[in-house]
């Protein structure tokens, strides 16, 4: 697993420029063996949206357009 934001990070969505930016602000790791990581964005629309963070899955939040702001 290779983890892609963390806890802090400041981030934009490329494709959702109305969310406004988002803060990481938790991270969620599976027990399990072969199971997901999750983390939680609130951006500054007043939402908190979920991703996969992992890098090695097909639906990692960068592939979905999550970008970190430096």
């Amino acid at each position: 697993m290779r983890l892609y934001l963390r806890v802090g990070d400041k981030v934009i969505h490329i494709n959702s420029a109305t969310w406004g930016m988002g803060e990481v602000v938790e991270e969620r790791h599976s027990v399990l063996a072969g199971g997901f990581c999750f983390v939680r964005i609130s951006f500054e629309d007043g939402q908190d949206r979920s991703f996969i963070n992992d890098l090695d899955n097909q639906c990692c939040c960068y592939y979905a357009g999550i970008r970190v702001i430096y």
